[in-house]
């Protein structure tokens, strides 16, 4: 088994610089998922602003993040906490559809076997 010990950005938004970045490493995921993660992130940037990433940790699972500049007295703190928990709740198969992708094809974990059968 491969195991990456590093975590690795999918992609993220920033709200300062409006940029979206997107790892060229997962070029391999449909462009449908990738233009949802691009209205993701954007959209989170716009609502709440500062910088938002969506983020594979080394065990395979997906964290939300989100981070504001020091002195950014517009960034809403309140409102990104309750965006993540919103986002993780609709979008919940999508990202169990991520993790699993980069379980078995980055980190070359065996399919579980509720998968396998499908």
């Amino acid at each position: 088994m491969v195991m990456s010990e590093k975590r690795m950005i999918l992609c993220g938004a920033n709200a300062y610089e409006k940029k979206y970045y997107y790892n060229e490493a997962f070029r391999r995921i449909p462009q449908s998922i990738q233009d949802e993660l691009h209205i993701i992130c954007v959209l989170f940037t716009e609502e709440v602003g500062g910088i938002f990433t969506i983020i594979f940790e080394p065990d395979g699972s997906i964290s939300l993040e989100t981070d504001a500049e020091e002195n950014d007295m517009y960034y809403d703190e309140i409102g990104s906490g309750l965006l993540v928990k919103e986002i993780r709740r609709k979008r919940r198969e999508l990202l169990a559809s991520l993790s699993l992708y980069y379980r078995v094809l980055i980190l070359q974990e065996e399919l579980p076997p509720e998968w396998e059968e499908a």
